[in-house]
């Protein structure tokens, strides 16, 4: 059972007022799934314009360990937003019923779950896969995701031995051809071979979404309780964080500026790229352009749970409202392009 910070005590708790004639500023922690990278800099974007604190909130961005690292953050009130894989999401509510936690914005229209393989080990399509080693940190999403993918392309997963690595030593492993392909996140992984390296033409970058998956991927998740009784706030925060994403789509060069205020030795060409990569395949989708950033498509979102279903045995009977509630995004729309 969850430990639940009430709403009023966690408000009285974190509100913080200032001097003079400014409104109080509410402490609105938000904690990521994963380290400050490209990905990243649309949130530190709408930190420095003072998008969070026009909204009224005083919002402090903390890394992650992976998804299942941030989901609990959340569910336990420690955090009342945060960002995480929805289909990880999925599960930890089916197997933590009750537990006040739900997506509220889709933010990879496209997930970036993919597996990374080396050519000149022989893997380029995922037929490759097998008779192959294939290095997969066990809390990773796409690694979660896996099976699905294996089913859809006809993989027997008994012809491919899986090492279960450690995020650090992940790409080290592939690039060192200790392992022949990893799972992970597109724009990580790819571009942490690079940086280590590996040629660009012997790297293979095998979108799942390419290859009949067609789960969503990482939303912005919300602590259900706090958000009942804060609806302003979720969706102050929500509006911020688009346009923060809006200005990052428009000068991504200048986005990552904010990223290496807080990550300095990260180099501003390849995080500068893996944002490009995250806009361009997962962020800034046709959909996205016609739709705005934020919502999801019921009918893919049915879909979606028919294939987890397939690899994933529900304790009870999976309920999309349960996942996903576009009830705090902002009525206008959210245009990023």
């Amino acid at each position: 059972m969850f430990h639940r910070l009430t709403a009023a005590a966690f408000a009285a708790a974190t509100a913080v007022t200032l001097s003079g004639a400014a409104l109080a500023q509410t402490a609105f922690p938000f904690a990521l799934d994963w380290k400050f990278e490209g990905p990243a800099a649309p949130y530190f974007v709408a930190l420095d314009k003072g998008y969070f604190k026009d909204a009224g909130l005083s919002v402090e961005i903390t890394e992650g360990a992976g998804s299942l690292d941030a989901i609990p953050k959340v569910a336990t009130g420690a955090f009342p937003v945060g960002f995480a894989d929805i289909n990880s999401l999925m599960r930890f509510l089916d197997q933590n019923p009750g537990a006040p936690v739900t997506a509220v914005m889709m933010i990879y229209d496209k997930p970036p779950f993919a597996v990374i393989g080396r050519k000149s080990q022989g893997v380029s399509t995922p037929a490759d896969l097998a008779g192959k080693k294939l290095g997969a940190p066990p809390p990773d999403g796409a690694w979660a995701q896996f099976p699905i993918f294996a089913a859809e392309n006809g993989l027997d997963m008994a012809s491919i031995t899986v090492d279960p690595v450690g995020f650090p030593v992940r790409e080290p492993m592939l690039a060192q051809g200790n392992v022949d392909a990893i799972t992970g996140f597109s724009f990580t992984s790819t571009l942490n071979l690079k940086r280590l390296q590996v040629p660009a033409d012997d790297i293979s970058t095998i979108l799942m979404a390419d290859h009949g998956v067609a789960l969503y991927g990482n939303a912005i998740i919300a602590n259900t309780d706090y958000a009942k009784a804060h609806p302003a706030e979720i969706t102050a925060f929500l509006k911020a964080v688009a346009m923060g994403w809006k200005d990052a789509v428009a000068a991504p060069a200048t986005a990552v500026e904010a990223l290496l205020k807080r990550n300095p030795a990260a180099d501003p060409a390849l995080e500068t790229a893996r944002l490009q990569m995250a806009i361009d395949d997962n962020v800034l989708t046709d959909w996205v352009k016609t739709n705005g950033l934020g919502a999801i498509d019921d009918a893919r979102m049915a879909k979606a749970i028919e294939q987890t279903a397939t690899v994933y045995s529900f304790k009870t009977a999976p309920d999309a409202k349960l996942y996903f509630d576009a009830g705090y995004l902002p009525a206008d729309g959210l245009k990023i392009e």
